[in-house]
């Protein structure tokens, strides 16, 4: 029990520290005019970035060329899953709305990985599997529809988008999650992550030069800003996510991240003097509650090693 709350704290910090990217993304763009796709670059470089800097300081080079040469396929699924997740959720997010894309991408992804965690075991969910991941969906649903605004420019190619973000998050969490049973959590974040911006930079970038797009700013904050997004939001987020998947089953993980619409709802309020609505509180008490029970439920988690 000690260990599954333990990991269910520090994947929660990865959904908080994951809610603080939509604003400082936002401000990016507005300050800059830089593209979400051209900001996604930009932190995949810094990101990677400090990550190996990490490793490098701590003598995880080595381990990083062990993990790389000796779980190459898994490194690569994890790694391009977690790029293709990120990808298609800016498309998404352009084409249909911040609200709709949040709850169909990180909504699909629990229901996901509780249908394939039925199959693996070959038997039922269990009712309490069901209720809470239920509970946090709802509790999506009224925390990002309450602030659905305009139409969507492009829904039917928003919602797809959307529903490939979600699946490629499922994939990335349930394929990466035994790497961290066999290293240590900066090892395998540099060599997924590595990865994953071997598939944003040039992506992004290229997608930006073809559009005609700026490639880059003079605005000081927003460098500022996007070195946060990398070192904060993609090195560190995800050092904490590994590290919280040693002790937590993917499923879980998915549901626990959850907070990051909740974060990115408070910063609204605090800093952009957003109006907190009766749905938003509902709905981020709900979340609350589903991750709330998820310690209290036993199930099969792997162990440190």
């Amino acid at each position: 029990m000690g260990h599954a709350w333990r990991g269910l704290l520090l994947v929660s910090c990865t959904g908080a520290v994951w809610g603080t990217i939509g604003p400082a993304v936002q401000l990016v763009h507005e300050d800059s005019d830089l593209a979400p796709l051209t900001i996604g670059a930009y932190r995949a470089v810094a990101g990677v970035t400090a990550l190996i800097i990490a490793s490098l300081l701590t003598g995880r080079l080595r381990m990083c060329l062990v993990l790389a040469r000796c779980r190459w396929r898994r490194v690569v699924v994890t790694g391009v899953s977690t790029a293709v997740f990120q990808l298609l959720f800016f498309l998404a997010v352009v084409a249909t709305g911040v609200s709709v894309a949040t709850v169909v991408s990180l909504g699909l992804a629990p229901v996901l990985l509780l249908v394939l965690g039925s199959v693996q075991r070959r038997r039922a969910p269990s009712p309490g599997r069901v209720i809470t991941v239920i509970t946090a969906l709802v509790g999506l649903g009224l925390v990002s529809f309450a602030g659905a605004g305009a139409a969507a420019p492009n829904a039917a190619l928003g919602i797809v988008a959307a529903l490939g973000s979600g699946t490629a998050y499922a994939v990335s969490t349930d394929v990466g999650a035994p790497l961290p049973q066999e290293h240590d959590p900066l090892t395998v974040t540099t060599v997924t992550m590595t990865v994953a911006a071997a598939v944003l930079v040039p992506g992004g970038l290229l997608v930006t030069y073809l559009r005609g797009d700026a490639m880059t700013t003079l605005d000081a904050r927003s460098w500022l800003l996007l070195l946060y997004l990398g070192v904060v939001t993609m090195g560190f987020a995800y050092v904490l996510l590994f590290a919280g998947l040693r002790s937590t089953t993917s499923g879980s993980a998915v549901v626990v991240t959850l907070l990051e619409p909740i974060t990115a709802i408070l910063i609204a309020v605090a800093l952009l003097h957003e109006r907190l609505t009766a749905a938003v509180v509902v709905g981020s008490l709900l979340i609350l509650a589903a991750i709330a029970t998820l310690g209290r439920q036993l199930e099969e988690v792997p162990q440190p090693q």
